[in-house]
């Protein structure tokens, strides 16, 4: 993967659904979710999060809040993703989800590759926003909207020009963009894991 382009885990979410705490974090297999993303990304260079970094010291990657308070969602992180590496002299991120660990591993290369300046992925016709290539050259664009109340990602990301990078289905038309959001999700997680139905 080239090197001037950087992984970012987008972790701030506050779990809601799973009765708080921090998804990234539960055990799938015997690791952290996040150690899962981390691992099929491949260019992780940073994590994005809210709260106390010390939970992710164990990943040896940086831990990036959100520039924007109030908890404004994932373009939020997506943005403090622009700002680090930005200041790293890097040109373009590829996001991941930390509650998605079965995404396509040939992901970021596909992303990266996309010729605009925002490129998502989809599978079987269902946009994955938060599965992205973004050029860091949008952050000044993307702080602005934040600011200005923007929350969807998809429709921000639309408005850049975005474009859409296929992906196919999983073995037996699994979606490789399932995420884990409650704890039933967390059992079928566990059960595709291990191989079973």
């Amino acid at each position: 993967m080239d090197g001037n382009i950087a992984g970012i885990v987008l972790a701030g979410g506050q779990s809601r659904r799973m009765g708080g705490g921090d998804k990234g974090l539960l055990d799938l297999g015997g690791q952290p979710l996040i150690a899962h993303v981390i691992a099929r990304l491949g260019c992780a260079r940073a994590i994005s999060a809210n709260g106390d970094p010390a939970r992710y010291a164990g990943f040896r990657l940086p831990v990036l809040p959100d520039s924007i308070a109030d908890w404004p969602g994932p373009l939020a992180g997506v943005l403090a993703g622009m700002e680090w590496a930005a200041a790293q002299g890097i040109a373009r991120i590829v996001t991941a989800a930390a509650d998605t660990p079965f995404f396509p591993p040939d992901l970021a290369v596909r992303l990266a590759g996309a010729q605009a300046p925002v490129a998502m992925a989809t599978c079987g016709g269902q946009d994955h926003p938060a599965f992205a290539a973004w050029d860091v050259e949008l952050r000044e664009d993307l702080r602005t909207a934040l600011l200005a109340g923007t929350r969807r990602m998809r429709g921000w990301m639309d408005a850049q020009g975005a474009a859409r990078v296929a992906f196919p289905a999983g073995p037996a038309g699994a979606d490789p963009f399932f995420n884990i959001n409650t704890p039933a999700d967390l059992e079928t997680a566990r059960a595709m894991l291990a191989g079973t139905p």
